[in-house]
């Protein structure tokens, strides 16, 4: 029996939800001005044990990808990523310019002060997927707002 709970007690270990030791701080997302149809999500993300970020998704966009802006041959540019790691301990910044959420085909403009809602789909080392959700401020202009 003893040996029965202890297998029990591992097997719930192994099996705990990614989302549970990912930690999201900080989420906004910029807002947008008439007729514009695709703004950016940030935030600091950190996961206890090594993750991934393999998807985004939002009910305000129709396309929602993680995406990476970097330095190629002196030119910036942006580019979409299957899966963002988040190693242990780790905290990950999405801000402007590096690292950060594309929502696209928005469907109604996105004002200062709305909750925007989004739902992260993690993967841990086991491959187990799991998703946390998250409500993003949207702030206006270019700043964190801090």
């Amino acid at each position: 029996m003893r040996l029965l709970l202890t297998a029990s007690a591992l097997f719930l270990s192994l099996a705990a939800p990614v989302h549970a030791q990912v930690q999201v701080t900080d989420p906004w997302v910029r807002a947008t001005v008439p007729a514009q149809k695709a703004t950016g999500a940030f935030m600091q993300i950190t996961s206890a044990k090594a993750a991934q970020v393999v998807a985004v998704s939002s009910p305000v966009a129709a396309v929602v990808e993680i995406h990476e802006m970097k330095m190629d041959g002196g030119v910036m540019k942006m580019r979409a990523v299957d899966a963002l790691a988040l190693p242990a301990g780790q905290a990950v910044a999405l801000k402007p310019g590096s690292y950060h959420v594309m929502l696209m085909g928005l469907k109604a403009p996105i004002q200062a002060g709305d909750k925007v809602p989004l739902t992260l789909t993690l993967q841990g080392e086991n491959q187990q997927r799991t998703t946390l959700e998250v409500q993003a401020e949207a702030r206006s202009g270019g700043h964190a707002g801090h």
